[in-house]
């Protein structure tokens, strides 16, 4: 306990141990003085501990609940086997392990994660992955890895090989994205939008934002939902703005319609989408603008055309796999690519959905990046498109195993989430989350002290790209990009290993799509592939 006390409250270790001994003092009184003066001694010590808790400004989950929010903090501190009593291990993942979540918060506050007595993980165990390191390990001069995304544009944008993945203000609330956004702007980090648009309060700090647009075309729409190119030039401008995103689906709402509930649209947020107030918030499950390939790809144009030529890409999460191919091959027809594209798998999940969807829509992760990247270069059109992707990253390892597989960057939503107090709840939907991070309730999120919680933003993206430059300095490689799928190892069995090279989908060579004999390739390719047409998502009969 004394170790729970000085690690959490280290400012408030004398107050602890003061009540400590009140307590103490406390039940002397119930022998000396009689019940009633303990009792009254007992209720002054909580009453001082309530008023301290409340006036602090490091733990959002005490401002909402005092004393009894510190309940949760102590069995974060419990022994691990009592809590598998309790019903939690280390590394059970629903859907973040404590051990996911502490990594986060630890270099959220620029506390050391050093482990002493080696690793709790399995090495024996089916699935279990590492890095291969070098002989000969590399040194490098900065963690501050950086790509060019629409070199060939206007506007190039610099980006963070870590940025915020996309979540809207609404879902969030007001200071967990003046929180995100501050961090952002100090660690010059992208931070999405999310497609509930850019509020006033993304636009405090001045950090850089993707502004992410789904099929209800918030905050360029019109009356009836459709889009609206005045609204869109006049925001998109903006220099804060630096790359635009059109959502096709994500993560857990792959292909559903996207339900913002009323009691969290309130008049500001309607202000910032374009909607009424105190109504549900519908996004629908497809796009009024486009219904080919070709015509999506048009629209893509558009929009970076009245941008005046910001990168301008899309985001999915795959599903069909012809669908995908009918896209790549309306780029072939058209000429007209993406600058990039976002992966979501279908692990992800910030946004709320039926638990079908959430549990058995959409591709995982691993499967839609290497599905596109190999695509990409079988079609020759890899160095072209920028490929980020999100799904459950929290560490450098998450970062340096799916650039391995084809990423060049990637994004992270609950872990940024984890950073600005979020305690995994799952009440993000109910507008009562205890921490204040996705709530619209005033009282909830004040107990979210932006300066505070923005600097823990900042710590974590620096300390976990520091992890990724010793990983790939333990590789031998200079860059995160030389990462390549035979550098991670798993565990397929007991006795065998196999690289990711070898277990997962055999990478394409350069233009092996163009030619006419796919016999050699994988079986999605030789089924799917001629069957896909540029001018529809349906397949030739």
């Amino acid at each position: 306990m004394l170790d729970y006390l000085n690690t959490i409250f280290p400012v408030r270790y004398t107050v602890f141990g003061l009540s400590s001994f009140g307590l103490l003092l406390a039940i002397f009184s119930l022998v000396a003085l009689g019940e009633g003066a303990a009792v009254a001694l007992l209720f002054l010590l909580l009453v001082g501990i309530g008023v301290f808790d409340l006036l602090q400004t490091r733990r959002a989950l005490l401002r909402n609940y005092p004393i009894v929010g510190h309940l949760h903090f102590m069995l974060a501190y419990l022994p691990p086997a009592s809590r598998q009593g309790l019903g939690e291990s280390g590394r059970q993942a629903a859907p973040f392990s404590r051990a996911q979540r502490a990594l986060v918060v630890q270099r959220a506050k620029a506390q050391s994660e050093q482990r002493a007595f080696g690793t709790s993980l399995s090495v024996q165990a089916e699935g279990y992955e590492w890095l291969n390191h070098s002989m000969a390990p590399t040194r490098l001069n900065s963690h501050d890895f950086r790509l060019t995304i629409g070199a060939d544009r206007a506007q190039p944008y610099s980006a963070s090989v870590f940025n915020i993945s996309a979540m809207s203000f609404g879902a969030l609330s007001a200071n967990a994205i003046l929180a995100l956004n501050a961090g952002a702007r100090r660690g010059g980090f992208a931070h999405d939008s999310g497609e509930g648009s850019i509020s006033s309060h993304h636009r405090v700090h001045g950090g850089d934002l993707i502004w992410e647009i789904g099929s209800g075309y918030f905050g360029c729409r019109n009356d009836d939902g459709t889009f609206n190119a005045d609204k869109f030039s006049n925001q998109a401008r903006d220099p804060q703005i630096k790359m635009i995103e059109l959502k096709l689906s994500q993560g857990a709402q792959a292909g559903c319609a996207s339900v913002l509930p009323a009691i969290k649209v309130t008049p500001e947020i309607a202000a910032a989408r374009g909607v009424p107030a105190g109504v549900d918030c519908v996004s629908p499950p497809a796009h009024s603008t486009f219904t080919t390939p070709l015509e999506l790809l048009q629209f893509v144009a558009r929009l970076r055309d009245i941008s005046e030529g910001k990168p301008t890409g899309i985001k999915l999460c795959i599903g069909h796999p012809w669908e995908w191919f009918a896209l790549v091959k309306a780029m072939l027809t058209s000429g007209i690519t993406p600058d990039f594209m976002v992966l979501d798998g279908a692990e992800g999940g910030t946004g709320a959905a039926p638990r079908e969807f959430s549990d058995h829509v959409g591709a995982p992760l691993e499967e839609g990046l290497l599905l596109v990247h190999n695509t990409l270069r079988g079609v020759g059109l890899r160095e072209q498109i920028k490929l980020g992707c999100a799904g459950k990253v929290t560490s450098a390892f998450d970062m340096a195993r799916l650039m391995a597989l084809g990423a060049d960057w990637c994004n992270s939503a609950r872990g940024f989430m984890f950073a600005v107090g979020c305690i995994q709840s799952q009440h993000c939907h109910t507008n009562q989350c205890p921490s204040g991070v996705a709530t619209q309730d005033p009282l909830r999120q004040r107990s979210l002290v932006v300066p505070d919680k923005a600097q823990r933003v900042y710590n974590f993206h620096q300390q976990t790209l520091r992890a990724l430059q010793e990983l790939v300095q333990a590789a031998g490689l200079t860059q995160p990009r030389d990462l390549r799928a035979h550098h991670i190892l798993r565990r397929t069995a007991k006795h065998q290993v196999k690289s990711l090279a070898q277990l997962l989908l055999t990478p394409l060579p350069f233009g092996a799509l163009l030619q006419d004999d796919l016999n050699a390739l994988p079986l999605v390719y030789q089924q799917h592939w001629p069957l896909a047409r540029a001018d529809s998502f349906t397949l030739l009969n």
